[in-house]
């Protein structure tokens, strides 16, 4: 089979006017970049609003190993599928950053025949949203700085600064650094820290937001630092909402693309889900809902993260409810949590996939909790065995789950047809009444250790004192009530990415409580997961090149 970007580049693609036309949008709803790229203009998502809606499925999977389960590649498969069957199916998907792109992933477009194209132009920079997100995000640290620069009216505390730099590259070196180095001239010396674009609380803002007047009022409220005297300074206090609402302007507009057999594609936003909230933006759901029979979205890696958080973050905020949700799972997938060593993956082993049930079932658990509707997708790679994967779709029949596997890598929507049966079949009638895991009025800790307890299967949470201190300044300054938005390791259900299966009886480690006010979230930092990844010893990056005709090689 060919390789991802060589399916890619040999596609025939629709021009993107006919595509929106699926969706009910004419050209005048558009703003083209080139034949096969388009924004939508915010007229068109507020008439989706008010037309007939159709029905949301979440995507998400059970913990993701690092070798790539294909929760994005099932999302776009299960998109195609709906329309050879004949149900109005739109994707919505986040955008890629390109630290994962050029770090370990090498592209985040789907895979095979399920794709979404222009599959280059969505790895690389697309429309620029992404670069648009990080300008802001830096222009608001800028204005910070030039104001302790230049008398400092408000007595921020320099050594009490929260809104940190960002940029969309992995970079381990910019995890902490000093500041206004060189002497009086050149800015007041504090520390200060990076992170990845898709860890800021202006991606997570972009992605939650529904409009332009809300998206004023939110970056109004971000917290950038505490004055003297411990009282909370936003981004309002230094005026630059305004500001940093015009280099978002044009990012708002979700991008309207299509996959390799032509189904309408919204992908827009990019928070990661284990470090933010992980789901593309609002904006595309809400045009989608308004456009299509079936929206079908992803939600970042596992349920523990993507899902929990799409519930009780954007689901809260928005008034979405989704009619399933699809849990898609793999053989190896199963096997690595059923203790397999990786360079036996491939190799049949029955009694590695059962004991990897226990991961399954833990995620069917977490779903079922949320009050949604689980469905498993079995996605199919090469090496997989009908005896593994029947004794997966038997398993799941015992526990009274529905359940398909779909070769949408290498037949395209025609591999996914059976799993968008019972999609179609499930999203029947009203959608379920989804259940939060926590109030908004309980406290602080309560919310943290229902999460902690109910979803991860934690025993226990324990905070260090740097977590205290920063709930302390939090819970003075009246933001403590806000919902949560727990940052930890995707690769496994605990804190400590090498247990694997469904652990138990173990202790969240909290370190760290950083506020999201423009969101609308408190981001609980736990265990050693940072929000600034670092390359590895052989980036992805080493393996792409260009020719002298401009062809791209190894974005796979």
């Amino acid at each position: 089979m060919l390789p991802d970007i060589e399916i890619a580049q040999a596609a025939k693609m629709r021009p993107i006017v006919e595509v929106a036309k699926d969706i009910g949008l004419s050209r005048d709803d558009l703003v083209l970049r080139g034949d096969h790229i388009a924004k939508v203009r915010l007229d068109a998502v507020d008439r989706a609003r008010k037309a007939k809606q159709g029905k949301l499925v979440l995507v998400t999977g059970i913990t993701p190993t690092r070798h790539g389960e294909g929760k994005t590649l099932t999302t776009v498969g299960l998109g195609q599928a709906l329309n050879r069957l004949g149900t109005k199916g739109i994707v919505a998907i986040r955008e890629p950053s390109l630290g994962p792109v050029f770090g370990t992933k090498g592209g985040a477009a789907g895979g095979g025949y399920s794709q979404v194209l222009p599959m280059e132009d969505i790895n690389l920079h697309f429309t620029g949203d992404i670069h648009a997100v990080t300008a802001a995000n830096n222009l608001i640290t800028a204005i910070l700085d030039a104001h302790v620069f230049h008398g400092n009216e408000l007595a921020i505390d320099p050594t009490r600064v929260l809104f940190p730099r960002c940029e969309d590259m992995n970079d381990r070196e910019l995890r902490n650094i000093v500041v206004g180095l060189g002497g009086p001239k050149h800015g007041v010396p504090r520390e200060d820290n990076f992170i990845i674009t898709a860890a800021s609380e202006m991606m997570a803002i972009l992605c939650l937001t529904d409009g332009i007047p809300d998206l004023k009022e939110r970056l109004a409220r971000v917290v950038v630092a505490f004055d003297r005297e411990e009282k909370p300074i936003t981004a309002g206090d230094l005026y630059v909402q305004g500001a940093a609402a015009i280099l978002l302007k044009d990012a708002l507009m979700p991008n309207l693309v299509q996959t390799t057999e032509g189904t309408p594609a919204l992908v827009h936003g990019g928070p990661f889900a284990n470090i933010a909230h992980g789901h593309n933006t609002l904006l595309a759901d809400r045009l989608g809902l308004g456009g299509g029979d079936i929206v079908v979205t992803e939600a970042g890696f596992g349920s523990d993260l993507g899902a929990e958080k799409f519930v009780d973050i954007v689901c809260r905020m928005s008034g979405l409810a989704p009619s399933a949700a699809v849990l898609v799972a793999s053989v190896r997938a199963l096997k690595h949590h059923g203790g397999a060593k990786r360079r036996d993956l491939a190799v049949e082993d029955l009694k590695s996939l059962e004991a990897g049930f226990a991961n399954l079932d833990a995620h069917l658990g977490i779903l079922k909790k949320l009050g949604l509707r689980p469905i498993v997708a079995v996605n199919r790679f090469a090496t997989d065995t009908d005896r593994e994967v029947n004794k997966i779709l038997e398993h799941c029949a015992s526990a009274g789950v529905r359940a398909a596997a779909h070769t949408c890598h290498a037949n395209g929507g025609k591999g996914g047809e059976e799993l968008a049966r019972i999609v179609i079949d499930t999203t029947k009638g009203a959608p379920p009444s989804i259940r939060t895991v926590y109030r908004d009025e309980d406290a602080f800790e309560e919310k943290v250790a229902k999460v902690a307890t109910e979803i991860y299967g934690a025993g226990e949470v324990k905070y260090d004192a740097a977590a205290l201190e920063d709930l302390e300044r939090l819970r003075n300054a009246g933001l403590d009530g806000l919902p949560i938005c727990i940052a930890k390791t995707q690769l496994s259900l605990s804190d400590d990415e090498t247990l694997r299966g469904a652990p138990t009886g173990w202790v969240l480690e909290v370190r760290g409580v950083r506020p999201s006010t423009g969101a609308g979230f408190l981001v609980v930092l736990a265990g050693d997961i940072m929000r600034m990844p670092g390359l590895g010893a052989e980036p992805a990056a080493l393996q792409m090149d260009i020719d002298e005709d401009g062809k791209i090689k190894g974005l796979f």
